[in-house]
């Protein structure tokens, strides 16, 4: 079955003491909502971010902040398994709702693992 990852975007400036009991409430039942469906395959929140961009003497320089200059930021995740692009973009709806959030839904393109590969060939 497909995997779509379901990313929830966040102000720069987002301050986490504006989530309210009434938000939290909120994700907590989407996410478990996700958990009876079985569609929920990984969920989580994202920290700081460090860029790290390779130089042309073959170090890498590593900065603070995301690699492009945005007004927002992907604050957290979800990895869902569904059956289509349809279903995915139903769960990104109540993402949307339940996060009070922007919410973009992408299909993931590779699935296998590198044991999986290796015992492939």
């Amino acid at each position: 079955m497909p995997q779509y990852l379901v990313a929830g975007y966040m102000p720069d400036d987002f301050d986490p003491s504006s989530v309210t009991e009434a938000m939290g409430r909120a994700i907590h039942a989407f996410n478990k909502e996700m958990e009876d469906a079985g569609v929920l395959k990984l969920a989580g929140g994202l920290g700081a971010t460090k860029s790290l961009r390779a130089q042309p003497d073959g170090k890498v320089l590593v900065t603070d902040g995301p690699y492009l200059e945005t007004k927002e930021h992907i604050g957290g995740f979800w990895v869902l398994e569904a059956a289509d692009l349809d279903e995915a973009l139903a769960w990104g709806r109540k993402a949307a709702v339940a996060c009070r959030a922007p919410v973009e839904v992408r299909p993931i393109l590779l699935r296998r693992t590198l044991t999986e590969a290796t015992a492939r060939q």
